[in-house]
C-alpha cells in the first residue's frame, strides 16, 4: 500500500490535526480479529458494541473511556500451582486482550452488560443544545419609511 504525504495541508490548515493523524495511521494499523466483535447502529443516535468475551468474567474485563477513544481491555488471573488445569483439546483462547474504538464527537458509552459470553456496550450520540438545529422566527410586522423633507 502507497503512503500519502499529507503535509501540504497542516501547512494550509486549522483544526485539521486530528483528521489527518488519523489518516496516516489507517494504512499501519493491522486489523484486530481476537475477541471477535460486531458493531450496529441500534437507532438514530444509538449503537451497540457486542464483543465475545466466552470464559471472561465481570472482573476480568475493564472498560475505559477518554475523550474520543473506548478502549476495552480483557486479561484472566495467572493460574496458580493449585488452580492448574490440564486441557486434552483447548479451544476457548482466554488470552488477553485490548480492542480500541475511535468515538465521533458527542458520543458516549451509556452502559455495558455481560450476558451469555457477549459484552454489550450501549453508545448514544448526545448533541449539546448548542450544536442541534434551531428554528429562527421570523418578526412579521410592516416596516415603514417616514419620508421627511426639508421645507
Amino acid at each position: 500500500m502507497q503512503t500519502i504525504d499529507f503535509s501540504p495541508f497542516y501547512r494550509s490548515t486549522v483544526g485539521f490535526d486530528r483528521l489527518f493523524n488519523r489518516l496516516d495511521t489507517l494504512g499501519t494499523q493491522e486489523t484486530k480479529s481476537y475477541p471477535p466483535y460486531n458493531i450496529e447502529r441500534t437507532g438514530e443516535d444509538t449503537y451497540r458494541i457486542s464483543i465475545a468475551v466466552a470464559g471472561f468474567s465481570n472482573g476480568d474485563i475493564a472498560i475505559e473511556t477518554k475523550e474520543n477513544s473506548l478502549v476495552v481491555k480483557g486479561a484472566k488471573p495467572a493460574e496458580t500451582a493449585d488452580t492448574k488445569r490440564e486441557f486434552l483439546h483447548r479451544g476457548i483462547a482466554e488470552r488477553a486482550f485490548e480492542l480500541r474504538f475511535q468515538l465521533a464527537d458527542y458520543v458516549e458509552v451509556q452502559g455495558a452488560a455481560l450476558e451469555n459470553g457477549l459484552l454489550h456496550l450501549e453508545l448514544k450520540r448526545e448533541l449539546p443544545e448548542s450544536k442541534k438545529p434551531r428554528t429562527i422566527a421570523i418578526n412579521g410586522g410592516t416596516a415603514t419609511i417616514e419620508d421627511k423633507s426639508v421645507n
